[in-house]
């Protein structure tokens, strides 16, 4: 009796991937991130301007990722050799909750901006398969770099190439 349940529930699991790609699918390289504002763990906002002419670096991460903290502390480093007003820079902390992530930026005292997911962003982003995560918007939020899971430093330093 449970073997054409589960196969029920696989045809359906199936029927469902299909037929609901916007839920599933992740941003992918050419796709447009809508992405105009966010709270950061501080209380400001991190916004990119309606006319902007610069690169976005979005770096995904989580406080209990090891490959998160070697990954944000090449970021920190990366963020103070760039020219400054190069780049806008902002990450995005999939803790559970903000306290978390605020006490973790205190801790490594990183200066870069950090937000928290939000819904919209989620759903905008899409499936995330595991963090570290970067994302390279363009000028017009068109994502042109994609990187899922730890890069070395030196490859992490070759981005400045994205600094305008």
């Amino acid at each position: 009796m449970l073997k054409p349940i589960k196969s029920l529930i696989a045809v359906f699991i199936f029927i469902y991937s299909i037929t609901m790609p916007s839920i599933a699918m992740a941003l992918e390289i050419g796709q447009t991130l809508p992405f105009e504002r966010v709270q950061t763990l501080d209380g400001a906002y991190f916004e990119i301007p309606k006319n902007n002419t610069k690169n976005t670096l979005i770096q995904l991460w989580a406080s209990w990722c090891p490959f998160c903290k070697r990954q944000n502390n090449y970021l920190e480093n990366f963020s103070k050799r760039i020219p400054p007003g190069s780049m806008n820079i902002v990450t995005i902390s999939i803790d559970k909750t903000p306290a978390i992530a605020k006490e973790y930026m205190r801790q490594n005292h990183y200066s870069f901006p950090a937000a928290m997911m939000t819904p919209e962003l989620n759903q905008a982003i899409g499936k995330i398969r595991g963090v570290p995560v970067i994302l390279i918007l363009d000028a017009k939020n068109k994502l042109i770099y994609k990187e899922i899971g730890e890069v070395f430093e030196e490859d992490y330093m070759e981005l400045i190439k994205y600094a305008k």
